[in-house]
């Protein structure tokens, strides 16, 4: 590119003085005029705009700081979520130790039959799984209308190592409402009494209950909780695999005089005294991290 030439063409007006202005700086060099250079555009540095940014930020900055300030000093429970027993109980299954849940060993005091002490002992925790795994597709279908977030189990053996005993729980997805309504379900029409609807077993590998399977099953519990959203389950069977023709459920197995083989072995206390004392474990445990003491 040559240099500019800026002399008039003939018969040309020469402009008035003070047509021809210097033009602005903006804070870095021009181009001398006289180079032939090629031209870049110098975009303004408005420092208003720079001032003003710096303002917003630090006014912000003021607004959380107070806000939270205000809420410390006032106490306003809006400025962390409200931890209620649906809530929390929905998380358990996660944010819980398995110990805890399920503990290595369970005490059963006058939890045997004729008010005797049983005592129970871990063989395996089952990964939590969605609850295709562990319910029958009546039971899973009964449990639709309130959904199944995650479903965890464990099996455990009493002392004498005779009987096997899968304990669990469905957290499901349903609110207050919803849990009301599928316990009042249960009562009203027996859903817990009924074959087509036991819980399977999990038949963790290499231990005592390897052969605990669907037709070993002797009898079984299902309760859908209120005040949390659980459905506490247990299913019993004989050590030994044998399979059994006519399961009995728990509250039938419980009833005096014992006839049946299976209420005579106390299978039926095996399904109820483990789920009774899981479901006493989850409740305190949602209670304590609801309500922390002191």
């Amino acid at each position: 590119m040559g240099a500019v030439d800026l002399t008039p063409a003939p018969g040309a007006v020469p402009p008035p003085p003070g047509a021809y202005r210097v033009p602005a700086r903006y804070g870095y060099p021009e181009t001398p005029a006289e180079t032939t250079t090629r031209l870049r555009p110098v975009p303004p540095r408005q420092r208003w705009r720079g001032a003003a940014a710096a303002a917003c930020v630090v006014l912000g900055l003021g607004l959380i700081g107070g806000a939270v300030t205000g809420a410390w000093l006032t106490g306003d429970s809006s400025a962390e979520p409200t931890r209620t027993p649906y809530t929390t109980g929905r998380t358990v299954w996660h944010s819980v130790p398995v110990d805890t849940l399920f503990p290595r060993t369970l005490k059963g005091t006058g939890a045997g039959p004729g008010g005797t002490n049983r005592n129970w002992t871990r063989l395996a925790v089952a990964a939590d799984s969605d609850c295709s795994k562990g319910l029958d597709p009546l039971l899973r279908t009964t449990l639709r209308s309130v959904g199944c977030e995650r479903m965890v189990r464990a099996t455990y053996t009493d002392a004498t190592r005779s009987a096997v005993t899968t304990v669990g729980m469905v957290v499901t997805e349903t609110d207050a409402a919803g849990m009301q309504a599928l316990s009042t379900r249960f009562a009203e029409q027996k859903l817990a009494a009924r074959k087509d609807l036991m819980p399977r077993t999990y038949a963790p590998e290499g231990t005592l209950a390897a052969g605990f399977g669907d037709r070993q099953r002797a009898s079984w519990t299902v309760r859908p909780l209120t005040e949390i959203p659980v459905v506490v389950f247990a299913v019993s069977g004989f050590a030994d695999a044998r399979t059994v023709d006519e399961p009995q459920p728990a509250d039938a197995a419980l009833e005096t005089p014992a006839t049946t083989d299976i209420a005579q072995a106390g299978l039926g206390h095996e399904a109820k005294g483990i789920a009774d004392r899981v479901e006493r474990g989850v409740r305190t445990t949602v209670t304590d991290l609801v309500e922390p003491p002191g």
